[in-house]
């Protein structure tokens, strides 16, 4: 992405969390965008639904609240559903990278319909390729289990995404499970 079109690019967001323990691992800067076509029924985050609701905010902006705290090991992209929004995130992306943050991203989708997709969407494409872990898949309440480590329900996959492109296989990230 270009360095004018980083600047202009905004997403729509539900809100951030500055600091957060419990979505990914270290101390993580959250951003939960605003928009899900999924509408997984008991969805923990159902208020991101509505792809009206939230406010639109510069990428400029998130990046400077992540560079305001150095504590940070890296940057959540949750919802929402960030596939929906790949042009953004992928700017985000772009920045997180730039200062040595890692990246995980939550999708409502399976790594291979987000693979699926990318095919028709570079923005798409390229923001899969700067995520460090994936967590997709459908929050399944008859699958919640509380003892999971990043998520909620058992369907849901921690993909370590290095791996799972270097090997040409879906590789879990040993430290989720």
């Amino acid at each position: 992405m270009d360095e004018k079109s980083k600047k202009e690019a905004v997403i729509r967001i539900a809100g951030v969390v500055r600091e957060s323990i419990v979505d990914g691992p270290g101390i993580r800067f959250v951003v939960f965008c605003q928009g899900c076509p999924h509408h997984c029924p008991q969805c923990h985050n159902a208020v991101t639904h509505d792809f009206t609701g939230g406010y639109d905010c510069s990428v400029d902006k998130i990046l400077e609240a992540v560079d305001a705290d150095p504590l940070l090991d890296g940057v959540t992209f949750s919802g929402g559903e960030p596939a929906c929004q790949p042009e953004g995130f992928l700017a985000l992306a772009e920045g997180v990278k730039d200062r040595g943050l890692n990246i995980v991203m939550y999708s409502g989708y399976t790594y291979e319909e987000l693979l699926l997709m990318a095919e028709e969407d570079a923005a798409l494409h390229d923001l899969l390729q700067l995520a460090d872990v994936l967590i997709d898949g459908r929050y399944e309440n008859d699958q919640r289990d509380l003892t999971l480590l990043f998520r909620g329900s058992r369907n849901q996959r921690p993909i370590d995404l290095a791996r799972t492109r270097q090997e040409g296989r879906i590789v879990l990230a040993e430290k989720f499970c």
